[in-house]
């Protein structure tokens, strides 16, 4: 892969100030990326390079950067493939669009090209907008106009709302606003092949929660995965259902149910939630959620309070410039946040923080093991929350390349107990000492415990409007 050669010698070859014990190899691309800038501010001549994404309804984003002259040296391609790597994953898109100096812009377009190393992109964006993705080097990458989604904050009404996580499946019944009862049901989708499964047991939490409420007027729900217009695009959560099953039953699984229940149902992804639930709760905008469970979900809420309809799968971005980073149990890419904010967190670090779990424990039992250690006072326990706080500090103002965000919302299940308030202490840490100006202008924050653990199901049932 030509962005992974030389990196010894690379700008972004950018270690933290306080090397990770747990991780020495650490090499966030907030820093990377502020190494390249500083260098071509002394350098003192530039080029421009303008990056833009489409959907299926238009052109959805554009970034605007600087590199160094002709843009033909291998920094400035790793500087503009991650950008690129980083708008991808936040906004989404199944047409990518380059305009700048011509070897540069031709090196992406064959980097992101039917022969280049991001074949996961390609095909994820692929099944997401249904056409083959690909990039295009244009003279002029075209202006986006905003489409935000209108949904959320409707709190009238008997309502269901629910979270499809893959170690649980969180469900409430809400009446005018208020939970009247909620619950966390085990389910294991990641396993299970007969699509048929799936919607029997996302129907008996249903039922569970209808059996609380006098009448039922609405269903919202957030799902892991990628869902477009209430359709399963792409989702984990339904990798072992075979591409015919799936296209058949799964895509439309939330349709089915739709008409089943003969109410307004709305579904949209974890992470879009995530941020829904932090505005709801706390009366504020420009919010950036991120969900650290069995995988990172991400959702943003603009400063207008909106729901921006990007695809928000930072699971699946890079965090880490490193090539030798750590791989997460999907993309197999090295680096990807999921690996970082996530239960998945313990398989890279288990072996340096010297944990021994039994074999063929899962990884949610392995996490409860070590909230369990950590309020016995272990002090590997506390180190491996202390490791995941110092990446969050590292890797927010990445994210912010993308997001025009004031607050960061943190919670999942890798936040539950002492092991969340260790987490927020140490990124807000790493952003005072590191990125000072980051950490004046954005709150990063904790919810209380039931929010972090139901916050989701419950924002979710505000999705839908009545008629």
């Amino acid at each position: 892969m030509f962005r992974h050669e030389s990196f010894d010698r690379s700008l972004f070859n950018a270690a933290p100030a306080r090397p990770l014990a747990l991780d020495p190899g650490f090499r966030p691309l907030a820093l990377g990326v502020r190494a390249y800038r500083r260098a071509l501010a002394a350098h003192g001549s530039r080029e421009r390079v303008v990056l833009g994404l489409e959907q299926n309804a238009g052109w959805a984003a554009r970034l605007e950067l600087d590199v160094f002259p002709g843009g033909a040296d291998e920094d400035s391609l790793r500087y503009v493939s991650w950008m690129l790597n980083g708008l991808l994953w936040a906004c989404g898109g199944s047409r990518a669009a380059v305009s700048g100096p011509r070897a540069l812009c031709e090196a992406i377009a064959e980097e992101y090209g039917p022969r280049g190393p991001w074949a996961f992109e390609r095909e994820i964006m692929g099944l997401a907008y249904s056409q083959p993705f690909s990039v295009e080097v244009m003279d002029e990458v075209p202006v986006p106009a905003p489409r935000p989604l209108a949904l959320g904050g409707n709190l009238e009404g008997c309502r269901i709302g629910f979270d499809l996580g893959a170690s649980d499946y969180k469900v409430a019944a809400v009446r005018d606003g208020e939970v009247v009862f909620s619950a966390e049901l085990p389910w294991n989708p990641k396993a299970e092949a007969d699509p048929a499964y799936h919607y029997a047991r996302i129907n008996e939490g249903f039922r569970l929660a209808a059996s609380h409420l006098p009448r039922l007027d609405a269903i919202g729900g957030s799902s892991a995965g990628i869902l477009v217009d209430n359709q399963v695009k792409v989702a984990s959560l339904f990798r072992a259902v075979p591409p015919g099953p799936f296209e058949a039953q799964v895509r439309p699984l939330f349709l089915r149910l739709r008409e089943e229940w003969g109410v307004p149902l709305e579904v949209i992804n974890d992470g879009d939630v995530t941020a829904l639930a932090g505005g709801l709760s706390l009366e504020r905008n420009g919010i950036l959620g991120i969900a650290l469970g069995s995988s990172e979900a991400v959702g943003f809420l603009d400063r207008a309070g909106r729901i921006t309809g990007w695809l928000n799968e930072l699971a699946f971005g890079c965090v880490d410039a490193n090539p030798r980073a750590g791989t997460d149990d999907w993309s197999g890419e090295p680096g990807v946040g999921a690996a970082y904010f996530s239960q998945q967190a313990l398989d890279r670090l288990a072996g340096p923080a010297g944990f021994a779990f039994p074999p063929g424990m899962a990884l949610p039992e392995r996490l409860r093991d070590v909230q369990e250690r950590l309020a016995r006072g272990d002090s590997a326990a506390r180190e491996f929350f202390l490791t995941i706080g110092a990446y969050l500090g590292y890797t927010l103002p990445w994210y912010a390349e993308f997001y025009d965000l004031e607050h960061a919302m943190i919670l999942g299940r890798v936040t539950s107990g002492e092991g969340g308030e260790l987490i927020l202490a140490r990124a807000r840490e790493v952003l005072e000492a590191e990125f000072p100006d980051f950490a004046a202008r954005v709150q990063v924050f904790l919810p209380d415990e039931k929010s972090r653990r139901v916050g989701q199901a419950v924002a979710a049932a505000s999705l839908p409007a009545l008629s």
